[in-house]
């Protein structure tokens, strides 16, 4: 079962159900209330990256990863 065909199987007349696992053809018909926002704010961020690109617009996002050590992944397509 592809992405594309999971339709009514992860999707009601409530929003998402609260949970899947296509390799189990397991598809829960319960809603939990608590997914619904997360799940939106996550479709958004994908189609946009808006959640992304307000998260690291503060000042304080680049001073902690500094901190911590992390470093930006260098762009494949420079060599």
């Amino acid at each position: 079962m592809g992405t594309t065909s999971l339709g009514a199987t992860t999707w009601g007349v409530f929003g998402f159900h609260d949970s899947f696992n296509e390799t189990q053809n397991w598809f829960e018909e319960d809603y939990m209330a608590l997914n619904q926002a997360p799940i939106v704010v996550m479709i958004e961020n994908h189609r946009t990256g808006l959640v992304w690109k307000n998260f690291m617009a503060n000042p304080e996002i680049a001073t902690a990863l500094k901190a911590i050590g992390f470093q930006p992944d260098r762009d494949p397509a420079v060599k």
